[in-house]
């Protein structure tokens, strides 16, 4: 039997085709994964240039560091945080007329050398002279104290109610025999 050139071309590129198709469907999952790993290689590399970024800059934020950290005040390692922080935010608002009926402190959480101490105050009243007054002490203690929710809704003749959360930063004193 005798192929024609005809056939014989329909037979090679048949076979052509076919070889492309298993081609593709065996380096179908090696290209995703190639893309893949060309995505984490860029993000290594922002991470690596970003660390590199801290490293050259370590004199800088060790300075920084040393500078926050004597503003920080240092609680002794056994005292319970919620009672210190209660009693300067009661004082404060005492000091500005604002009234803190419900407040609630959270779980201590550390990071680092810092710890952080949420304060909900579910229920304030006062006029906003008042909680102008409040806040601007607040933050006036230092880079120990932050508001960062805050919930004022008006009552009436100039009264302001809300809530607002309270993140107190603070360090410990180093146990004995550690």
């Amino acid at each position: 039997m005798k192929i024609a050139p005809r056939e014989a071309v329909l037979g090679l590129a048949t076979v052509a085709v076919a070889l492309f198709a298993v081609t593709l469907t065996v380096a179908k999952p090696r290209i995703q994964q190639w893309k893949t790993l060309a995505g984490q290689r860029g993000e290594v590399k922002a991470q690596i240039e970003r660390a590199r970024k801290l490293i050259i800059d370590r004199q800088k934020w060790e300075k920084q560091y040393k500078e926050l950290s004597k503003m920080m005040p240092t609680l002794p390692a056994a005292k319970n945080p919620d009672a210190y922080w209660l009693e300067i935010m009661d004082n404060i608002a005492v000091r500005n007329g604002v009234k803190i009926s419900k407040r609630q402190a959270g779980e201590e959480k550390k990071q680092g050398d810092i710890y952080e101490l949420p304060v909900e105050c579910k229920e304030w009243e006062g006029t906003l002279d008042a909680i102008v007054h409040f806040l601007f002490d607040m933050q006036s203690e230092g880079a120990m104290l932050d508001i960062r929710q805050l919930l004022v809704k008006p009552q009436g003749k100039g009264i302001l109610r809300g809530r607002f959360t309270l993140y107190c930063a603070y360090m410990r004193e180093a146990q004995k025999g550690k």
